[in-house]
């Protein structure tokens, strides 16, 4: 058996040691690379609603590909440079647009509306509800890398949501 010290799986990049700075490394290099196009469509003269479809197709798709997996466990300096970029398109077409954590709460909650919905989810179990009906039964977490997962997460956002 060989043991590796980072593989890219289904365009994730995992490490041995269960950090995501390799990983938003890469996304934050690619996204970079698409904002290249962004400026030089800038500089074409085309209007903001074409250059805010191109961002949201390209660059705003990178930065979300499969981020209910990755994001919950960054560091503050992996946020910060996906922060970063977004920022940057938006001072490059003059449009706000909603930031890397905003972007991160929309997917999970949609991941989690899609997981409640789905009996045969093997996830469903996670989201039960409390006798009130109202809000969804906490994941007792005792570490802060189950704390930030995708679960808790997720329950926490549905829950603020309501």
């Amino acid at each position: 058996m060989e043991i590796i010290k980072s593989i890219r799986f289904l365009g994730v990049h995992l490490v041995e040691n269960l950090t995501w700075s390799l990983n938003t490394s890469s996304i934050s290099k690619k996204a970079q690379q698409h904002l290249y196009f962004l400026r030089r469509l800038r500089k074409a003269h085309l209007p903001p609603p074409i250059l805010t479809m191109f961002y949201r197709r390209t660059i705003e798709s990178i930065l979300s590909s499969c981020v209910t997996a990755w994001f919950g466990d960054c560091t503050v300096l992996d946020r910060r440079t996906l922060q970063r970029i977004v920022r940057t398109a938006e001072k490059i077409i003059g449009v706000s647009f909603p930031s890397i954590t905003d972007i991160y709460a929309t997917h999970c909650i949609r991941k989690a509306n899609s997981i409640v919905d789905d009996p045969t989810h093997p996830s469903h179990t996670l989201f039960t509800l409390l006798p009130s009906g109202k809000r969804y039964r906490s994941i007792r977490a005792l570490t802060n890398r189950l704390c930030n997962s995708f679960s808790p997460q997720a329950i926490r956002l549905l829950n603020t949501q309501n």
